[in-house]
């Protein structure tokens, strides 16, 4: 699951194993408009629980499980007074592949597949029903949350045992991305750490940690999470981003983003100045030193995408061309998606990352 801007449009991309047609409700809670996703036949996996929002329709994206059964919910936090459209689409990528999207824009020329709800309220709200088999059972398999960003919450959920890893591990569990490994393995890159989650009531799953000593500022992180279901396919994301800054800056928005919420509320009105007056000056600052930093090894980030997506040349221009556009002091930064197929989110929100999902059949 992503949120991205390509041009006028805020994309929620949800990738499932199936076309899915979720329920969608909008309604205002506690004065803040949303729009609810309801994948109620869903298998719930290890979903993040919050994804940060594009600061001009969208504050944030949360996902939970839908109460007292099974299924997965969707909320999009949008901020108010704000009119817009939106429009949405499920279709088929092949074997064991789908992707969901609805998209919004500002109030305007409404697409053709673009509808407008009336509110519902909670009460009037009518789940799905459940499905009659498990054969119908409609599963959204979802990547394990990724490596933690310097000063975000640990994301590993404990079980947890450091173990060897190498390039050898990596191309029997991700053969799709062999093209991508040799490459890295060719350019210095090694496998610095690796863990092994496994606990009841969590998925098995593995991550991987890359660093070279010629690139000290960047950081490779690999996820595996194979199929627990038969029929689904194992999901696996490699990602090439800054590791780390240094500075004042760099400190003290860590140190914001720890905040509760009651913290903020004693010196701002409300979570939205928090995120105007504080946190999107120092996103700014933090994205015009990590421009430097990209550019400085730009032809990594090339030969990464190159590699991802050898059939896509494009992929490598587009990145190039948005990590290194002029930093918009409005909006200090977004997601874009680059490619649907390996699918490619480029994040320009504070620490800027390219990450590349890869699905492999579970045989």
């Amino acid at each position: 699951m992503g949120l991205s801007r390509v041009g006028e449009n805020t994309l929620l991309t949800v990738m499932v194993s199936r076309p899915a047609n979720p329920l969608l409700i909008q309604r205002t809670e506690a004065g803040k408009p949303q729009i609810i996703l309801d994948f109620a036949q869903a298998q719930h996996g290890q979903l993040p629980s919050r994804l940060a929002g594009d600061d001009l329709l969208v504050e944030q994206v949360r996902t939970e499980s839908l109460p007292s059964r099974g299924g997965v919910r969707i909320i999009l936090d949008l901020f108010p007074d704000r009119p817009y459209t939106f429009w949405r689409v499920s279709k088929s990528m092949g074997r064991d592949q789908a992707v969901f999207i609805i998209g919004l824009k500002t109030e305007g020329d409404i697409p053709q597949t673009a509808g407008i709800l009336p509110p519902q309220s909670r009460e009037s709200y009518q789940p799905l029903p459940e499905p009659e088999r498990d054969s119908q059972r409609q599963a959204v398999p979802e990547p394990p949350p990724a490596p933690a960003s310097p000063g975000t919450d640990d994301y590993r959920l404990g079980g947890r045992a450091p173990v060897s890893g190498n390039f050898a591990d990596l191309k029997r569990l991700i053969p799709k991305a062999a093209p991508l490994l040799r490459g890295l393995e060719a350019d210095g890159w090694a496998v610095a750490d690796s863990h092994t989650y496994d606990r009841p009531g969590q998925r098995f799953s593995r991550d991987f940690i890359l660093t070279n000593r010629r690139y000290p500022d960047l950081v490779v992180k690999i996820a595996n999470l194979p199929a627990n279901v038969p029929g689904e396919p194992s999901i696996n994301f490699i990602s090439l981003g800054i590791d780390h800054l240094s500075g004042a800056d760099a400190e003290k928005y860590q140190k914001l983003r720890q905040w509760s919420f009651s913290r903020i509320r004693q010196d701002y009105e409300d979570i939205g100045d928090f995120f105007d007056e504080a946190l999107k000056p120092l996103r700014v600052k933090l994205r015009a030193e990590s421009q430097r930093l990209v550019a400085r090894h730009a032809s990594v980030w090339q030969g990464f995408l190159q590699q991802a997506c050898p059939g896509n040349p494009r992929v490598a221009d587009q990145a190039l061309a948005h990590l290194q556009e002029k930093i918009n002091q409005r909006f200090e930064g977004v997601q874009y998606t680059l490619s649907e197929n390996p699918l490619v989110i480029l994040n320009l929100v504070d620490y800027p990352y390219v990450r590349v999902y890869f699905l492999e059949g579970s045989g």
